[in-house]
């Protein structure tokens, strides 16, 4: 432990007393350009891993898709040589013993018509024969003599392997290639075929299949040496098959006895493998690596001198803040820590130089600030209040006058242009009480054309409150809530109250409706906002009109005025807002 403290004080004094550009050079190289390179070489070392993983799990995929797809071709061809060594009345029409060709093509006729033999063959695609020994059988269709084709390859290769079945790829001059089924149907394992089926399966069909699997990887399926299908070169069916050699790194081989047949698939890595590809590109890796040494150096270079040139500078004028007179740092500071440190440094020394006309000046300046502060929260204010009102009032006009086609329009007409004046009209942003309830009496009236009997209102207000000031709109905003959350989403007739008096030295304005309501969440949130209203609020996007209007009576009155919620969902809600009398303007 003792050693270790001692080695860390003398690393300290060392690096205490190095320069500061040398102290950035050991930064860089320790710091950054050894752990890049370091970091460099682990990123392709698991990326060479990642990409060779990803190829082998590639092709294990694709091995495993052609072993489904090449058992999935025999299997039906099992199904139907099964189906057919069961059938009976087959057995019976190829054992039979025919004494002319007439009496075979009448037997032929008859069994083919109730048989699906030839159905069958359509729905595989496939050609079906059956083989007997039988000399009485005509060679042709469906059915044939084993005499006829004992000579051939495939049924002397299927009789070498035991008469079991047997799946065979083979190629003559005549047929081109060939994939059979072979199966004798007197017995599953007889010591000699007298009765055989072969099924061709259409190698085009199956070649066709392979090629549209849409393989990244070339896949050779080969039968000892022979190629039987691939996707990697076009197959011809008349062409011999090809003769398989590694053209390119197998990357994964699996061998598949499939009925008999010996196959191994191959699928080879390709070609753009990432080790060739470093390997072909080595130049372009040197240029690249040149690229993370070179440019980081200058780089460094000219960071190193941004640092150490301005602290120079700082160190010499701290070395004179023993005259009388602070000296200010010329030149160029820069916006960084340094910079922010040679700025401060130079308000400083304006400020110990100037004080007296600084504090003047910033007085000032403070002053006017204040004032545009306030001219600006007011004509944000002016200009967030919503007309949406007028704008329902109108649709409310238009639907009237489109559906009733009554008079009536002439005296919503009226009103309106009462709400119209009251609305443009923005010489003064207060308002006396008694001219705000009549801009109310004057909206509620053409909601009442709106909804009819399911709106109802009353409107009382205390002689000695009329010419009290509060600013425009302020009441009519809280009756068009009431109309518009409260009435409107109720189907039943409601009233609205708005009710203006003193009690204890307050002036007192409720909003009262028997609409929808509010949930307990509800009300918390409209009592948040309305108690704590602030210009932040109104750059929010949504319903501002309430918020607006609780921070212009909150300005009007000092931030004296109290505001309440009350609801309840289904009965009704109650705004309430108070605030002293003694606060309150009254008109000249």
């Amino acid at each position: 432990m003792n050693r270790f403290c001692l080695a860390r004080i003398r690393l300290e004094d060392f690096l205490n007393n190095l320069s500061l550009k040398k102290k950035l050079r050991y930064l860089y190289y320790f710091c950054i350009l050894v752990p890049i390179f370091l970091t460099d070489i682990v990123i392709l070392y698991a990326f060479t891993q990642a990409e060779h993983a990803e190829q082998q799990h590639q092709m294990e995929k694709i091995v495993g898709s052609v072993q489904s797809m090449l058992a999935a071709a025999t299997e039906d061809s099992s199904l139907i040589t099964t189906s057919l060594y069961m059938d009976n009345s087959l057995q019976d029409f190829v054992s039979r013993q025919y004494a002319s060709p007439r009496e075979y093509f009448d037997s032929y006729k008859d069994y083919i018509s109730n048989s699906l033999l030839q159905g069958i063959s359509r729905i595989t695609n496939s050609v079906i024969t059956v083989y007997a020994d039988n000399e009485t059988l005509i060679n042709g269709s469906e059915f044939g003599r084993l005499s006829a084709v004992s000579q051939e390859l495939w049924y002397q290769q299927y009789t070498e392997d035991g008469y079991s079945p047997r799946l065979l790829f083979s190629y003559d001059d005549t047929d081109g290639r060939q994939v059979l089924f072979l199966r004798g149907m007197n017995g599953l394992y007889s010591d000699k075929a007298e009765r055989l089926v072969c099924i061709e399966l259409n190698y085009s069909t199956l070649e066709r299949d392979f090629q549209n699997m849409g393989y990244d990887y070339d896949v050779y399926v080969c039968s000892g040496n022979q190629i039987v299908l691939t996707n990697a070169t076009p197959n011809y069916r008349w062409q011999p098959y090809s003769t398989f050699s590694s053209l390119g790194s197998v990357g994964l081989s699996q061998h598949l006895t499939l009925y008999g047949e010996e196959l191994n698939i191959y699928v080879l890595e390709p070609g753009d493998d990432v080790l060739m590809l470093l390997r072909t590109n080595i130049h372009i890796l040197i240029l690249l690596l040149l690229l993370n040494i070179i440019p980081p150096q200058l780089l460094m270079n000219l960071l190193e001198n941004s640092i150490t040139s301005r602290l120079f500078r700082l160190e010499k004028v701290f070395n004179q803040v023993d005259s009388d007179v602070l000296i200010k740092i010329s030149g160029p500071s820069g916006q960084d820590e340094i910079g922010s440190l040679m700025d401060n440094y130079n308000h400083m020394a304006d400020r110990m130089n100037s004080l007296i006309d600084i504090v003047y000046r910033c007085r000032l300046k403070e002053q006017e600030m204040d004032i545009a502060r306030q001219n600006a929260e007011l004509m944000a204010l002016y200009s967030q209040i919503n007309p949406h009102f007028l704008f329902n009032a109108l649709e409310s006009i238009r639907m009237h006058s489109i559906l009733k086609k009554e008079d009536e329009t002439a005296d919503m007409v009226q009103k309106l242009a009462i709400m119209a004046r009251q609305n443009v009209d923005w010489s003064s942003d207060s308002n006396t009480i008694k001219r705000e309830l009549a801009f109310v009496e004057a909206y509620l009236a053409l909601q009442k054309y709106r909804f009819g009997e399911r709106l109802s209102y009353k409107i009382s207000a205390q002689e000695d409150c009329k010419n009290i000031l509060v600013p425009k709109l302020t009441i009519t905003t809280f009756v068009e809530n009431a109309c518009v959350h409260g009435i409107e989403t109720k189907s039943s007739p409601g009233w609205i109250f708005v009710r203006v008096y003193t009690e204890d030295h307050d002036l007192c304005i409720d909003i009262e409706d028997t609409g929808g309501g509010m949930d307990e969440a509800e009300v918390e949130r409209i009592q948040d906002r309305m108690q704590n209203a602030n210009l932040m609020m109104l750059k929010e996007k949504g319903r501002i009109g309430m918020v607006n209007t609780c921070l212009r009576i909150r300005m009007m009155t000092e931030n004296t005025a109290q505001f309440s919620v009350e609801s309840e969902s289904g009965i009704g809600t109650l705004i309430s807002i108070r605030f002293p009398l003694n606060k309150a303007v009254r008109a000249e």
